[in-house]
């Protein structure tokens, strides 16, 4: 009895730190560090979605850090009708990515992934992996131009080719944070023990 107890308690241990957020996520040796665990290695899957789609791992860390700051259950803030009553929100981002019902489905359909979760970090970075590759292939941005990319992420590739983001200053210091992010990460990857 007090042995299947320890382990139920063991096991909602392991899976509890999976959920949160790291602790230092302007550091991208410390966020692979804590989260390298046995389950949930985020390191070994960052570097698998980069194999898989060909988009560098700073680029892919730079984006989920500007869209969630690595929170698995983000979402956009709640509107409010007469400043107090709780409304719905602006989008349905949700996740690691913010990635939205519509995009994720089309993801799932289009890559056979019919269990990817949007709170799940090795499926958000692959989900972003791969909207970053469809980016390059149908806009022709270069996968490790972080600026590009987020702009494409932030509005979609229509959204992205007809230059609505041209007039959105917020948007584009958005993609700048983001790109300087990557800049950052890659330089502290490259000194990663």
């Amino acid at each position: 009895m007090m042995r299947g107890f320890a382990t139920t308690l063991l096991l909602a241990l392991l899976l509890a730190g999976c959920a949160t957020a790291p602790t230092r996520i302007t550091n991208a040796c410390a966020i692979f560090d804590e989260k390298g665990g046995l389950f949930d290695n985020w390191r070994r899957q960052a570097h698998s979605a980069s194999r898989e789609y060909g988009v560098p791992v700073p680029v892919l860390m730079a984006t989920i850090y500007t869209e969630s700051g690595f929170r698995a259950r983000a979402r956009p803030q709640r509107k409010y009708v007469l400043g107090i009553i709780p409304w719905g929100r602006a989008s349905t981002a949700y996740g690691y990515a913010q990635a939205l019902d519509g995009t994720w489905a089309d993801y799932k359909r289009q890559t056979g992934r019919w269990t990817a979760s949007r709170t799940n970090f090795g499926d958000a970075v692959r989900f972003v992996a791969w909207y970053h590759a469809t980016s390059a292939r149908v806009n022709g941005v270069r996968l490790n131009d972080t600026y590009s990319l987020y702009l494409n992420y932030y509005y979609g590739h229509r959204g992205y080719a007809s230059g609505k983001w041209r007039s959105n200053p917020g948007i584009q210091q958005a993609a700048r944070r983001s790109a300087n992010m990557a800049n950052n990460y890659a330089a502290q990857l490259r000194n990663c023990s």
